[in-house]
């Protein structure tokens, strides 16, 4: 389920991206139940976008932006008391690593879900069901 943590430079000390990205996975396990999980631990997997201020924009003019975006099949982030308690922590993570100089109103998190069957790991298409085997 690939994370990617989208920052403006200087949003986060320098170093801790990675620390934030490992929080930032480890609250989605947490939310889902599946905190130690040895079948899908590994399978967290995603990319750190650090860009500076001049490539970053928030009302249509140059800011400091964090954006954290899941893609995960359709069962993940389903109830509605996951998204609010992922969407909170997560929000607030960023916001306290980041001395609390980063707005929360700049901090935004999406979540996309892949069609049914058109997951791939190791070449192998999977649906769902085979998922959440």
């Amino acid at each position: 389920m690939p994370l990617t943590l989208t920052l403006t430079e200087g949003v986060l000390p320098k170093g801790q991206e990675k620390v934030a990205f490992a929080r930032l996975s480890d609250a989605m396990l947490k939310w889902h139940g599946l905190t130690g999980n040895p079948a899908v631990a590994p399978n967290i997997v995603g990319s750190i976008n650090l860009l500076p201020k001049e490539h970053t924009y928030a009302g249509s003019k140059e800011a400091s932006v964090a954006f954290i975006e899941w893609t995960v099949p359709a069962f993940a982030f389903a109830s509605r008391d996951i998204q609010v308690g992922y969407i909170e922590e997560a929000t607030s993570i960023i916001h306290s690593m980041s001395g609390e100089r980063q707005p929360k109103e700049r901090i935004w998190v999406n979540v996309v879900h892949a069609v049914d069957g058109a997951w791939g790991i190791g070449g192998v298409a999977l649906t769902n069901a085979q998922l959440a085997a």
